[in-house]
């Protein structure tokens, strides 16, 4: 059986912690940032825990991690 080949893209984007959770940063953090208070922008700034069914699909793409 042939290797499988991980998505570049997706490893870039995202990590994977110890338990297996997908780490991810949240989006809004591109551009029009004088509209949104610092508090916003400091919450922005941190990762988030994505879903079950996103979750998923990424481990997927990733199948050595």
């Amino acid at each position: 059986m042939p290797k499988l080949k991980t998505k570049k893209a997706i490893t870039k984007r995202f990590k994977i912690t110890r338990k297996g959770k997908v780490k991810s940063a949240k989006t809004s953090k591109g551009h029009l940032l004088t509209g949104k208070s610092r508090k916003r922008k400091r919450a922005l700034s941190r990762k988030s825990i994505l879903g079950k069914t996103a979750t998923k699909k990424i481990k997927t793409m990733l199948p050595y991690r």
